[in-house]
């Protein structure tokens, strides 16, 4: 099994990596493989609701000026999948949001490909605005169906520069029960696999207020 984390910050050594190392070294410590890839500080257009990867179904976006679709092929045949920010402005960073908005956007396109996978956000942040962030990414988890790894808190951690948020003793706990409780979703899943049918896939309907 393997788990990949998404280093949404420009930092590659920041208190982004840091935190999802934390949570990396459970997983490792159980067998399971983790990466870590750094997206922060690439340049990544925002979607512009083209709709082109919904009509052509190839599991791509139609922008080509950067590496998500490369990341698309990468990130489906994981087991688990982590999304890491930073906090800025109390939000996600603009590149993060654009590399999510659009990794989003392709698998639910395309059959949902992140459907049932064990998933989990993780914030790093100096002083407040870290809870509005994990908020923000929980959205694309919870509307893709994806199996929602949890801790003893929520999962923020707390420092400003690189490194010192191993001096916050809580959030170090944070991201390690993280890491157990999502070593063992993982692993009751593959368990359970042959032995319980997982629900099936139902069409998305739309309603619209506005008639």
């Amino acid at each position: 099994m393997k788990v990949i984390a998404i280093n949404g910050s420009p930092n590659k050594k920041g208190n982004t990596f840091h935190a999802l190392n934390m949570v990396g070294n459970e997983l490792e410590a159980d067998g399971i493989e983790f990466e870590i890839l750094h997206i922060g500080h690439k340049m990544i257009h925002g979607c512009t609701a083209c709709g082109k990867c919904a009509l052509n179904k190839d599991e791509k976006c139609i922008i080509k000026t950067d590496d998500l679709n490369q990341w698309i092929q990468k990130i489906k045949k994981v087991d688990g999948i982590i999304i890491g920010s930073p906090v800025y402005y109390s939000g996600i960073p603009g590149t993060m949001k654009s590399f999510l908005d659009r990794l989003f956007f392709v698998s639910g396109s395309n059959g949902n490909l992140l459907r049932q996978k064990v998933a989990a956000g993780v914030v790093a942040v100096r002083r407040t605005g870290g809870s509005v962030t994990l908020d923000s990414l929980n959205h694309y988890l919870t509307y893709s169906e994806m199996i929602i790894a949890t801790s003893n808190y929520w999962n923020v951690i707390h420092g400003a520069d690189s490194g010192e948020v191993n001096k916050d003793g809580e959030g170090k706990q944070i991201m390690r029960v993280l890491g157990k409780n999502m070593a063992w979703l993982l692993k009751m899943k593959e368990a359970t696999a042959s032995k319980i049918e997982p629900p099936k896939k139902e069409k998305k309907e739309y309603t619209n207020f506005i008639r």
